[in-house]
């Protein structure tokens, strides 16, 4: 049984899939919101049940940011992150997509990993295993994460510690301090942080 799990029933996850974090949450400066994603849920219906999963890794992407997408102003294959707070932005890089949540217009929250609560056998470990692991492709860019498919919830726990470092995988603005993680944990990514310092 995967940490989490027992404390996990059909009633819970469709109580708070119907009560999704608000454009309220996503409205505030963007590292604020990803080092508050950690510990929220990913939660998606599907045949039987929900896929559920806790956030334990996240990076920001801000608007005066050279490694965004965003940042040379707004194209054909970014226009989701000029969307609502709230909306999912999912882009693919060498045949694997990522999903990001984002904040405000040109700035999003890349969902970097998250710890499996369903009993789902697949690591979400990495931002391609996240959105596989929720089927996710370019169809799903620009829906909302608020009524949309997939959904961020409350979820149950907090970290005790967050561990923040420069993000990884970007030849940009690699001196920034915008990657967040839940310190310890074991679906965090690779590299793992926990030499890189706390806050």
């Amino acid at each position: 049984m995967r940490p989490g799990q027992a404390a996990l029933n059909l009633a819970t996850v469709r109580a708070r899939y119907r009560r999704p974090l608000p454009t309220s949450f996503y409205d505030r400066p963007t590292s604020t919101v990803a080092k508050e994603l950690l510990g929220a849920w990913v939660v998606a219906p599907r045949v039987r049940g929900f896929r559920v999963a806790r956030i334990v890794e996240t990076e920001a992407y801000l608007g005066d940011d050279p490694a965004s997408h965003s940042f040379r102003g707004r194209t054909e294959r970014n226009r989701s992150m000029f969307g609502p707070p709230g909306t999912l932005y999912v882009f693919r890089i060498h045949q694997v997509y990522c999903a990001n949540a984002v904040t405000r217009p040109g700035q999003a929250v890349l969902l970097r990993a998250a710890e499996s609560l369903d009993g789902g056998p697949e690591s979400l470990s990495g931002p391609g295993r996240l959105a596989r692991g929720f089927e996710l492709s370019l169809s799903d860019d620009g829906a909302s994460l608020i009524t949309g498919r997939v959904r961020v919830v409350e979820g149950d726990s907090r970290p005790p510690t967050v561990t923040r470092t420069p993000r990884v995988g970007i030849s940009r603005a690699t001196e920034r301090n915008l990657r967040f993680s839940w310190s310890g944990h074991s679906a965090v990514s690779s590299p793992r942080p926990w030499a890189r310092g706390a806050a």
